[in-house]
């Protein structure tokens, strides 16, 4: 480990959480360099839904790379580029009569976000984008700007602006209508906001702390959008893809977002890839008016499209999604009667929040040492977040779950004592 420690920055954030050296990886588990093996209950944090290495998805990639495959592009037309085009327009955009242009705006998640809020200000010449309470958009200026975490935004070194922060769902508590407050801010020329160019969210807040936006909210809010002609992007980026059980986080609701970001499960194998969808009409930019060296990442499309073609022909990943989400519902509920806490979430990904905010981490550190990675989410990393890939096995996710209980067990007595 010496040289992590002696040559590699200070910055470095998970292998403090988990400090072991990795070596191998196969579906949900990981092993390290002395044969160890872990449960995966972290997913490359959301970017590997189909695990690691799936096997369909790595012999697509070697047979491209086996025959000279193009791998850097930039925007130039490619056969895997066309192949991936025509397979999401085939397998998800047309069987959900979604009518979408498909920008490849760079290959992060922060660049979708970026692209995103260029777009919406190009179109609407306003300035303003309303973000939400505990939302996280990215790492960037533009998407750090509306990230709600201090800790966070400190990093920036410099003022972000720009941005209108309001209450997401039931932040203000289940009796408040944070919408009629948002309404009111919008309708009165004297709020101090100015008439934003977008509202932009998360249906499920997922690094905030597994914070559920409610249909009639998320469906409220749409309307609002609509009324006041403000656009409206759904950041689908750790919860898209199938995480939640459908391709995209807001299908079972009455929602048409204007723009949508995609990123980091959309290449099915943790190789970099963002996707920034737009309505036809909302097509404005010029040619070159933001581009990316890397935004024609060709190997990435060549796993995405194995992706799709494996795990989106039909429904069965989603009902898999929709039984082990039950399975960790229950798993959650269980533990959660014994302590002072909360369960919420929606299909793979799920959190307990404990009024100790010191729980969760003490859990993440009691599992690691018993052969699951899991990881904490919220303001004050008091929520333990369940992120398994989407295709583990029945097995696994048991014992995982399993492994979370007794690491609940044993941490919790130990908080006692310490105190």
């Amino acid at each position: 480990m010496d040289i992590f420690e002696r040559l590699e920055s200070n910055v470095r954030g998970y292998c403090r959480s988990f400090p072991t050296v990795f070596k191998t990886a196969k579906g949900a588990t990981l092993l390290n360099e002395q044969g160890e093996e872990f449960i995966d209950f972290f997913a490359g944090a959301g970017a590997l839904s189909y695990g690691h290495n799936n096997p369909e998805l790595k012999s697509a990639l070697i047979e491209y790379l086996t025959n000279d495959g193009v791998l850097h592009a930039l925007d130039m037309s490619t056969t895997a580029k066309r192949k991936f085009l025509e397979t999401f327009e085939r397998l998800i955009l047309n069987p959900r009569q979604m009518d979408y242009k498909v920008m490849f705006p760079g290959p992060t998640g922060t660049n979708a976000v970026e692209s995103a809020l260029k777009l919406a200000r190009k179109i609407t010449g306003r300035h303003n984008i309303v973000s939400f309470t505990n939302g996280f958009h990215g790492m960037t200026l533009g998407s750090l700007a509306l990230t709600g975490n201090g800790g966070k935004r400190a990093g920036a070194g410099v003022p972000l602006n720009n941005v209108t922060h309001m209450p997401f769902c039931d932040y203000l508590g289940t009796e408040a209508d944070t919408i009629a407050a948002l309404e009111r801010y919008l309708e009165d020329s004297s709020s101090g906001m100015d008439l934003p160019a977008a509202f932009i969210l998360e249906t499920v807040q997922a690094e905030g702390g597994v914070n559920i936006g409610t249909r009639g909210w998320l469906e409220a809010l749409a309307g609002l959008a609509r009324r006041y002609n403000v656009l409206l992007i759904i950041d689908d980026i750790q919860v898209g893809c199938g995480r939640t059980g459908p391709f995209f986080s807001f299908e079972p609701f009455d929602i048409q977002p204007d723009i949508i970001c995609l990123s980091k499960s959309i290449s099915g194998y943790g190789l970099p890839m963002a996707l920034t969808l737009m309505k036809p009409d909302l097509d404005v930019f010029e040619p070159g008016e933001h581009n990316g060296t890397f935004r024609g990442h060709n190997a990435a499309f060549v796993t995405a499209t194995a992706a799709l073609e494996e795990f989106w022909q039909d429904d069965q990943l989603t009902q898999k999604v929709n039984r082990n989400a039950r399975q960790v519902r229950d798993s959650l509920l269980d533990i959660a009667a014994n302590h002072d806490a909360e369960v919420r979430g929606r299909g793979m990904i799920q959190g307990i929040e404990f009024a100790d905010h010191s729980i969760a981490s003490a859990i993440s550190k009691e599992a690691f040492t018993r052969g699951l990675i899991i990881e904490t989410a919220g303001p004050n990393d008091e929520v333990i977040k369940t992120l398994p890939p989407l295709t583990i096995s029945d097995e696994l996710l048991t014992r995982g779950l399993e492994i979370l209980a007794e690491s609940t067990a044993a941490a919790v007595p130990e908080l006692t004592c310490a105190k």
